[in-house]
């Protein structure tokens, strides 16, 4: 069987293994320049589909990264403001203790309940402590008002809610981010000298007890005492809630820190180029095309009547 071959034979494959050669070289070239191995998705489907789970993985994981940020930042402003409030009520008792003495005189007492009046009005300030944006961070929900403030007949109460905000950290976690303040500056249980109850706002005991100061109220000032550690162990039980949930976030922050590095890794072995493989393979592919190119420009010379004669 004696087989034909046409000089457009010669032509079609010499040009065919010409393009091949170019495309390998041309892509290449172009990983090489982009540092990546798969440039565009038809180059590995199988690749490129995983690169991109892993790129939304990735951007998921940083967002949960920038929220324990503004968690972090919310926590640690609640943190500061309680044990500022703390070391208040620490003097406000010392100075309680100090009017409940017996050689203190009617003077002694006016001028104690006028610097018990002024750590008072600086705990409300801390109370109302507001956030870069402007929101009080102690006021639940209601973060455009004053967790504190006069209610109608003028006594400082709460004005906030008990909403707990929660923000999601991780795909099965979530923290608070918030303290209510009737859970940090809490309300106080008195008799009511009926054989009840009745509950007392932490203001208004605030100022019954400086009024006690005042009038030399020996009993008020002695019910002021024991109320003070009531109130600062409502500040401290916050603080320590506060302060738990900063821990939960750091450790969760650590554990975004691994998983984000291993999806960046494995990112990394998939799309990240070998500069020294793909610098071979185009040095080879170059000779290669350059031989190819040599051989075509023979060819295109030749007919088969060169063949022939």
């Amino acid at each position: 069987m004696v087989m034909k071959v046409s000089t457009g034979q010669y032509f079609d494959n010499a040009s065919s293994q010409l393009g091949t050669l170019q495309n390998s070289l041309s892509q290449t070239q172009t990983q090489l320049s982009t540092s990546l191995q798969i440039v565009k998705p038809s180059d590995a489907p199988d690749k490129a589909s995983l690169v991109t789970r892993l790129n939304t993985e990735i951007a998921k994981q940083n967002t949960y990264v920038a929220t324990i940020k503004t968690l972090q930042n919310s926590l640690t402003a609640q943190e500061t403001a309680l044990r500022s409030a703390d070391d208040v009520m620490v003097r406000i008792k010392e100075l309680t203790v100090q009017a409940n003495n017996d050689t203190m005189g009617p003077s002694d007492r006016k001028t104690i309940s006028q610097e018990m009046t002024q750590l008072r009005d600086q705990i409300l300030s801390i109370a109302n402590t507001q956030d870069s944006n402007g929101n009080y961070i102690f006021a639940g929900s209601r973060v455009g008002q004053p967790a504190f403030g006069p209610d109608a007949k003028g006594m400082i109460n709460y004005q906030g809610d008990q909403t707990r905000l929660t923000v999601a950290v991780g795909d099965s976690r979530v923290i608070s981010m918030n303290t209510p303040g009737s859970d940090a500056f809490t309300r106080l249980v008195r008799d009511d000298g009926k054989g009840g109850k009745v509950g007392v706002g932490f203001f208004q005991a605030m100022g019954d007890l400086i009024t006690s100061i005042q009038t030399s109220d020996k009993v008020g000032m002695q019910q002021g005492l024991k109320e003070i550690d009531t109130m600062t162990l409502g500040l401290s039980d916050a603080n320590a809630k506060v302060g738990t949930a900063l821990n939960i976030a750091d450790m969760q922050s650590s554990i975004l820190g691994e998983v984000n590095l291993r999806l960046q890794s494995t990112l990394s072995d998939i799309q990240d180029l070998d500069y020294t493989k793909a610098i071979t393979k185009m040095n080879k592919d170059e000779l290669a095309l350059q031989a190819a190119q040599s051989g075509f420009a023979k060819i295109s010379k030749l007919s088969l009547f060169n063949y022939i004669n």
